[in-house]
């Protein structure tokens, strides 16, 4: 039963390492085209689409909009 016990922690914790080591990291680059204060992570999202990337969001104290993608 102990035996058993180990090897099941031991595959639940090789899964974990697996699914962390295959996370997407994800480079921000800042909105060339987004003007103004960035309220709506929605409208974010739609021009950093424009500059060809899949998605955006506000970030930071002064509201930036960064534009997003997988490295």
């Amino acid at each position: 039963m102990a035996a058993m016990a180990k090897s099941l922690i031991s595959l639940i914790f090789l899964l974990f390492i697996f699914f962390a080591a295959t996370e997407a990291r994800t480079c921000l680059s800042q909105s060339q085209k987004y003007k103004g204060p960035c309220l709506r992570r929605s409208n974010c999202a739609n021009v950093c689409r424009t500059e060809g990337f899949p998605g955006g969001e506000c970030r930071g104290f002064r509201r930036r909009c960064f534009c997003a993608k997988n490295c």
